[in-house]
């Protein structure tokens, strides 16, 4: 186990891939307890914030990302769809508000946004804010003017994945750097809105490579304020269809080195959580995964279905985290330390700064 000197509580941005190897090399149990004290730390280790995520628009993708089935270079079977009217996305979005979902996140297969599809998705930001809901989109790369356009329209969150490590995408895609991925990042935080960014596990890639993703988004200037945790979803007709499943303990590990090296921020279950088991989800909240998605579908492959998730949170003693709106950081900080605070009084409470 690393030495009991190192403070694994507080953000830093200097992470080397000894280090994060290290992390990856430690007994499994001893891996999870230190991958739980930091959670407990920073967030109510029994709320898991709720999204819920809509195609806007499916399919015909010009990029040849392995493990995309919206891709229009494969052969999938999938229908391609037009850019979905908005009055339709404020229909997915109620429904989403009505089961339980705070944040509501609209992805379009582009390669980036078009000048002419600006006006149409900065309506629907707008109008599912209106409704109570966080926003996020995922449209692709972004310019700066695009970021500030969709930042002025209130976007809350911008998805831009990294993928996988700097030497392992090239196996994955070839239509888009991984400096295009770190300059869209670059210009989301710039214009004002918070980062969702993570990876996909299971793409064939070794240790090295799920070291090297998590030391690249552990070392952007500010930590991803969402971490999504992918696995692949193998379908047919992709590059990737006949890869090796992954073994379970592997994906629970990379949750648990996420959580220890970006302790505040939210670490999501996303895409494949259909395939695990409520065991291995659950291990997967004990290794500090806080957020979900929600819902029948995430873009083209299953999810698990609504009221599932909720009975397996009954189980499990889980509530949905609240979406709250606070007048600024310095309020949303003190509400943060009056959950914590509450939280030491259990008696199943262990400070790991002790």
């Amino acid at each position: 186990m690393p030495s009991s000197s190192v403070n694994y509580l507080e953000s830093r941005h200097d992470w080397t891939r000894q280090q994060v190897l290290a992390l990856f090399a430690m007994p499994f149990n001893d891996l999870l307890f230190t991958a739980q004290q930091v959670h407990r730390s920073h967030f109510d280790a029994n709320r898991v914030q709720v999204s819920t995520l809509c195609s806007i628009k499916t399919g015909a993708c010009p990029e040849d990302c392995a493990y995309c089935p919206q891709s229009a270079r494969y052969d999938t079977g999938l229908e391609r769809e037009k850019l979905m009217k908005v009055e339709k996305v404020l229909e997915e979005a109620r429904a989403a508000k009505a089961g339980g979902a705070t944040r509501f996140c609209m992805g379009a297969a582009w390669r980036s946004p078009k000048k002419k599809d600006m006006p149409y998705v900065t309506q629907m930001v707008r109008e599912v804010k209106a409704l109570g809901l966080e926003t996020c989109m995922t449209l692709g790369m972004l310019n700066d003017d695009q970021a500030k356009e969709l930042a002025d329209a209130g976007l809350d969150y911008y998805n831009h994945n990294l993928d996988t490590s700097p030497e392992y995408y090239g196996e994955i895609i070839t239509t888009r750097t991984y400096q295009d991925r770190l300059e869209t990042l670059d210009s989301v935080r710039a214009a004002g809105m918070k980062v969702c960014a993570g990876g996909i596990i299971g793409m064939g890639e070794g240790e090295k490579d799920r070291a090297g993703l998590l030391m690249q988004l552990a070392n952007l200037p500010e930590h991803p304020e969402s971490v999504p945790i992918n696995m692949l979803v193998k379908v047919a007709g992709t590059p990737l269809e006949e890869e090796k499943d992954l073994d379970p303990f592997e994906f629970i590990r990379c949750i648990a080195v996420a959580r220890i090296m970006m302790p505040k921020s939210h670490v999501r279950l996303s895409a494949g959580r259909e395939a695990m088991s409520d065991e291995m989800q659950s291990l997967a909240f004990l290794a500090g995964a806080n957020s979900i998605f929600y819902g029948e579908k995430l873009l083209t492959t299953g999810n698990p279905e609504a009221n599932k998730d909720m009975q397996l949170f009954q189980r499990l003693g889980i509530k949905p985290e609240e979406y709250q709106q606070y007048a600024d950081e310095t309020e949303m900080e003190a509400e943060l330390s009056s959950r914590i605070a509450e939280q030491q009084n259990d008696p199943f409470f262990y400070d790991a700064a002790k």
